[in-house]
């Protein structure tokens, strides 16, 4: 197929506002003003705003994973022909690479600079940090690439609520770092790293009984999910703390007992 030249497709004034949102469902916005999109041609904005720059041909292999080459690319061309209807249309192609306008702000790129920020230590704002990425990559689709970049999303947020716990722990910020751990831990309840960061952070505010429950708590979630047990990491967390109580515990457990003598009834004479 013939290159074609650079080619902006929106058609709004310049400075308008198009935000994308895939997190927690797709939504395209002019201003604050929802625009309908069909469900086919949601796939193809979606997939664009996650893969900024990739050829048609890769595009067309996605969203068409079982159609011949020829027949999903003619597939693609129909679709981008109906999006640039809209004067609003947010693709723009250059060549054979298809991306969204440089307008277009995608709520998956300010998690991912969120995270890159938090992983770089540049200490972003704790509540922006803490909200971003709350939701699941378009809940309800299951294409492949939704199946791939959820899970990479997923992962990317709970490691940097995990780092911005680790910083504000180290920090002595205790109260922001317990946040974000709680929040990790919501998002992923079996996860160990944030059950073992919260009794980390309890220990350090020097609250034992806050450390103990809960290790204790996530114990018994394992246990009962999963018949397993904490891992050492965990478990030396505590160690420190239990071991007075396991010791009072065995100098206070009563020895064995001794049955009481048989006593035997005198013969008859």
């Amino acid at each position: 197929m013939a290159a074609d030249p650079s080619t902006p497709t929106t058609g709004c004034r310049p400075g308008t506002e198009i935000s994308l949102h895939l997190l927690g469902g797709f939504r395209l916005l002019h201003r604050d003003t929802p625009v309908v999109v069909p469900r086919g041609l949601q796939r193809v904005i979606a997939l664009i705003g996650l893969r900024p720059g990739s050829t048609r041909s890769h595009l067309a292999g996605q969203l068409w994973p079982d159609a011949p080459e020829e027949r999903a690319l003619s597939s693609l061309r129909t679709a981008l022909w109906r999006l640039r209807q809209d004067p609003c249309c947010p693709i723009v192609t250059a060549g054979d690479t298809v991306r969204l306008d440089q307008l277009v702000r995608v709520d998956v790129d300010a998690l991912v600079g969120t995270a890159a920020r938090v992983r770089d230590g540049d200490d972003p704002c704790a509540a922006a940090a803490l909200a971003a990425g709350r939701h699941d990559l378009l809940p309800g689709w299951y294409d492949d690439w939704v199946l791939t970049d959820r899970e990479r999303l997923r992962q990317l947020r709970l490691h940097m609520l995990e780092e911005l716990a680790g910083q504000h722990l180290a920090a002595g910020r205790h109260g922001v770092a317990l946040e974000a751990a709680l929040e990790a831990m919501a998002a992923e309840p079996l996860r160990e790293t944030p059950h073992r960061l919260v009794v980390r952070i309890h220990l350090a505010e020097g609250n034992a009984f806050e450390a103990v429950h809960a290790f204790y708590v996530y114990r018994d979630l394992l246990l009962r999910e999963l018949r397993l047990e904490p891992s050492a990491a965990m478990t030396a967390l505590v160690d420190d703390t239990l071991a007075p109580i396991r010791e009072a515990t065995r100098d206070e457990r009563p020895g064995p007992r001794r049955a009481p003598p048989t006593r035997v009834a005198p013969r008859a004479r």
